[in-house]
């Protein structure tokens, strides 16, 4: 299934959602690696743990926040092709950041475990059956199908890594 296939993007999702291309979802899931590949190590080590503004997440610190909602995302997710369709995810960004210590962490440790993470979810997507991907639960405030799921997921990602790119790498080019 492609992206413009899902019947039902619902709002606030859409902003991650419709950051991924419009192609099949294990083809998206494949790139999402490709995008974690791809980071440039040393310009990240080069940034440390900076931050564009005072208060603001560091590199590490949204990497992690990446690899945490995903975990927290599929699970739920599997809760949802499992038919706990009331089941509601919930949870406080802020306080999973401030309580990652991802900043003691290096950044090879934190990106082999988002594209593990990665690699879990994959597998997780691969056993749902067709009618599965239909099946929805609540993602926070809103109800949202296990194929938005998915799209929501690599989106979620391509966002962060974007602002990353828009926010962080420019810290070395001052």
């Amino acid at each position: 299934m492609k992206r413009s296939e899902i019947k039902s993007v619902p709002l606030y999702f859409d902003r991650y959602i419709n950051r991924v291309d419009d192609i099949d979802l294990f083809d998206a899931f494949n790139k999402s690696i490709q995008q974690i590949d791809e980071l440039d190590l040393g310009l990240l080590k080069n940034i440390g743990n900076k931050t564009y503004q005072p208060g603001k997440w560091t590199v590490k610190e949204i990497l992690q926040h990446i690899t945490d909602t995903e975990r927290i995302l599929t699970a739920g997710t599997l809760r949802f092709a499992r038919d706990e369709s009331d089941f509601v995810i919930s949870f406080d960004e802020t306080e999973m950041a401030r309580k990652s210590k991802a900043n003691d962490r290096s950044f090879e440790q934190i990106i082999s475990e988002l594209t593990a993470v990665r690699h879990s979810t994959i597998e997780l997507f691969k056993t749902f059956s067709k009618s599965d991907f239909q099946k929805s639960g609540i993602n926070w405030k809103h109800r949202i199908t296990i194929e938005a799921m998915g799209f929501n997921i690599i989106g979620h990602q391509i966002h962060h890594i974007g602002f990353i790119e828009n926010n962080y790498f420019t810290l070395e080019k001052k």
